[in-house]
């Protein structure tokens, strides 16, 4: 999955599961200042990512997530990290 398929799932359950309009989901969108997801929201959201990245995700994974590119990056990493194990 490419980064920017993974955005694209990204947007859809930000705006699915936290009803965030479509227009506030950029890369550079801060997570608790510009679309108001607080620490759980990002719990529920770390439920979601899992399906994608097909395994548990720590939270620890995702301490120094603050935008949407940095959530995307983050899981890409993880992704590697299971493709190369």
């Amino acid at each position: 999955m490419t980064k920017q398929e993974m955005f694209e799932r990204l947007s859809a359950i930000l705006q699915e599961t936290f009803d965030t309009e479509a227009s506030k989901i950029t890369p550079e969108a801060r997570l608790y200042e510009d679309l108001d997801i607080d620490s759980i929201d990002a719990v529920d959201l770390i439920v979601k990512l899992k399906p994608i990245a097909g395994k548990r995700l720590h939270p620890d994974a995702f301490k120094a997530v603050r935008t949407l590119q940095d959530v995307v990056d983050a899981l890409y990493e993880l992704m590697q990290e299971k493709s190369a194990a």
